[in-house]
């Protein structure tokens, strides 16, 4: 049977359609399946990121949860402490203050300024980096009088500071006790040999000015013997007054010393005594605006004892002979800065002294010149320490001496001080 020419016809259209059917049916179920491969790849990594997260959402909320216990933690250790803690921001702002600053002060100090809150609560004690705390309210005396230890220390990282208050009046009036108290030891022990010390010029004295009482001397033994008389009494007001400046022991009054006036009258006191003893005199001196705060005629008369010193020892050698002529002989004083202090360092070249003699040169009493009281080194020293410093000495036989004397420097500045004296 003859095939029909039109059913060929559509057979040869339809196959072709078909299979461009069966082709887009493949291509459609191998994206289908791509799709599907995709789909449960991205429901994995959802899945893995869903977990990272969770993860991390813990970490974060456990670190969270430290900080909030340790910020707690620190809350309740600034509220605990004994000390006052005020924290400032960069522009000197307080920020934060603990309620022992504030009961230590007597008035709120968050969102004050902390030279503001200075100038008001806080002045200047006799000691550096020490201060009173005043009261404005007369009623309120719980804290009046208190004094306080003040210590900044920089914030690097958010550019604030934090301030310190330490309560220190027990302190301080335990070791001025102590330090009565030692100097009441001290003249214990010292009253047998301040006996003697009396006993031999007033005995000298006595001994001229009875023989003042013979009509028959003659006028002019009679003025050698009264010279004489007034010299060993001279000696005795020395004695006692020396004794009485290391008996009271405190520095009596307070100012601001300029270093460099403070030079200048040393200078003016030592060259016609270095001149009279032909010793080189010499000073090298870094003062600058320095100044200090403290008795000036304290400070003026240990200075001066040491240069003295130095000027006796420098006529001499060897053996503590007599240079001649005191040719030789020389003082030198060296001033410098020594971080918040400044060293007033006085050295001559005289015979200087055995270790022994060293150990000793501070103790009451205790001398090496026939004339000396033994009581010009320990009232130096006591001077140094009521101001916040000390005395140290060095010697080397055949070499000399070197006495360094060290007070701490004044807050204040000479610029800030000319700025409100009207000139």
């Amino acid at each position: 049977m003859a095939n029909n020419p039109q059913q060929a016809g559509f057979q040869q259209e339809t196959q072709p359609e078909s299979q461009r059917l069966a082709e887009a049916f493949r291509i459609f179920n191998q994206a289908s399946e791509e799709l599907s491969t995709a789909y449960t790849s991205l429901q994995g990594q959802v899945a893995a990121l869903t977990g990272e997260l969770a993860a991390a959402n813990g970490a974060l909320r456990q670190q969270y949860q430290e900080k909030a216990a340790l910020t707690e933690r620190l809350s309740l250790l600034l509220s605990a402490l004994p000390a006052g803690v005020a924290v400032l921001d960069a522009n000197g702002m307080v920020v934060q203050a603990n309620p022992a600053a504030e009961a230590t002060l007597g008035a709120a100090l968050t969102g004050q300024a902390w030279e503001a809150v200075e100038r008001a609560h806080l002045s200047a004690s006799d000691t550096p980096g020490e201060f009173m705390a005043d009261r404005d309210n007369p009623a309120d005396l719980a804290h009046a009088g208190r004094r306080l230890a003040v210590t900044v220390t920089a914030l690097d990282s958010a550019g604030g500071r934090i301030v310190l208050l330490h309560d220190i009046t027990e302190a301080h009036r335990l070791k001025t006790q102590a330090e009565r108290h030692e100097r009441l030891a001290a003249m214990g022990e010292m009253a047998a040999q301040l006996a003697h010390q009396l006993r031999t010029p007033l005995a000298a004295a006595l001994l001229y000015t009875a023989n003042l009482e013979n009509l028959e001397l003659p006028d002019a033994a009679r003025i050698s013997i009264a010279h004489k008389a007034v010299a060993r009494l001279k000696h005795l007001e020395r004695l006692i007054q020396d004794m009485l400046l290391f008996a009271r022991g405190e520095v009596l009054g307070r100012e601001t010393i300029i270093v460099a006036e403070l030079m200048q009258e040393l200078r003016q006191t030592i060259e016609p005594l270095a001149r009279a003893r032909e010793v080189a005199w010499s000073v090298e001196e870094f003062s600058g605006g320095l100044l200090l705060q403290g008795n000036r005629k304290a400070i003026t008369g240990a200075l001066t004892n040491l240069l003295e010193n130095a000027l006796q020892a420098a006529g001499t050698v060897a053996g503590s002979l007599p240079r001649e002529n005191g040719s030789g002989g020389e003082v030198h004083l060296a001033v410098r800065r020594a971080g918040d202090a400044l060293e007033f360092m006085v050295r001559d070249n005289g015979a200087g002294m055995p270790p022994a003699v060293v150990a000793r040169l501070f103790e009451p009493f205790f001398t090496t010149r026939a004339e000396g009281t033994g009581l010009g080194l320990a009232i130096a020293r006591g001077v140094a320490r009521a101001h916040g410093g000390n005395i140290e000495a060095s010697s080397t036989l055949g070499a000399g001496t070197e006495f360094t004397f060290t007070l701490p420097l004044a807050h204040q500045t000479l610029e800030s001080i000319e700025s409100i004296v009207p000139a």
